[in-house]
């Protein structure tokens, strides 16, 4: 499980940091695709980082799970936080989606 952590640290990095940007206002990070609608950039980009920072934290707590221990209910547990955590945060980016451009696409 100690491979899962590192990974899921890592990876959870990587989220946290493109969340903190995007939600300092950097909404380039952000495919102009998905911005085509927006009129208030600013608080896209602070909703759109906010729910980015769901999904980087979720991989964070599922690798924090994972150290804890090798045994199988410890794995479940680990996978099942990072799968119920990622599924929220795309409800979330969605949600945002939904509000600030109309849609998701």
């Amino acid at each position: 499980m100690l491979l899962y952590a590192v990974i899921m640290f890592a990876i959870s990095i990587l989220f946290i940091a493109i969340s903190v940007a995007i939600y300092k206002g950097n909404t380039k990070l952000i495919h102009d695709y998905h911005q085509t609608k927006v009129t208030d950039p600013k608080a896209y980009g602070k909703a759109f980082g906010k729910a980015l920072l769901i999904i980087g934290i979720t991989t964070l707590v599922s690798g924090v799970i994972s150290l804890m221990g090798d045994s199988d209910p410890i794995a479940i547990t680990a996978v099942s936080v990072l799968g119920i955590g990622f599924c929220i945060g795309l409800v979330c980016i969605y949600a945002v989606q939904k509000k600030y451009n109309g849609g998701l696409f």
